[in-house]
């Protein structure tokens, strides 16, 4: 591998500890992606998704912690589609052992170091 990606990634606010753990796994040197981090704690008005948007437009790829909180988060629905719709490749990622949600039209793969790093260099 090359170079370091950028991937964006896309989580329910519920989820926020599995991705401070992800972040805390890019920071690893060897890691082959760079980490961006959009959570917001206010409102999804229009200038977040404008950023949100620009950041996505800027990524090699999406990477989606999927969990069942993914089902009722709309940012995160958004995030993907948004991905989808600017021709990024998205990927979901199950964060918890026994908790196997699936997303319509996403594919999901286990969280493993191998996992991440495969479909990183694949980007």
């Amino acid at each position: 591998m090359a170079d370091k990606k950028v991937v964006f990634v896309a989580f329910a606010i519920e989820d926020e500890r599995s991705r401070d753990y992800l972040k805390g796994q890019s920071l690893n040197t060897r890691s082959p992606f760079e980490y961006i981090d959009m959570s917001v704690k206010e409102a999804y008005d229009e200038a977040w998704k404008d950023k949100v948007r620009a950041r996505i437009r800027r990524s090699d790829g999406v990477l989606a912690l999927v969990s069942a909180n993914s089902l009722k988060s709309s940012g995160q629905k958004w995030e993907i589609k948004c991905a989808l719709e600017e021709s990024k490749p998205v990927r979901g990622m199950w964060i918890y052992k026994d908790d196997r949600t699936k997303i319509d039209g996403l594919n999901t793969m286990i969280w493993t170091w191998d996992n991440i790093a495969a479909w990183i260099d694949s980007l």
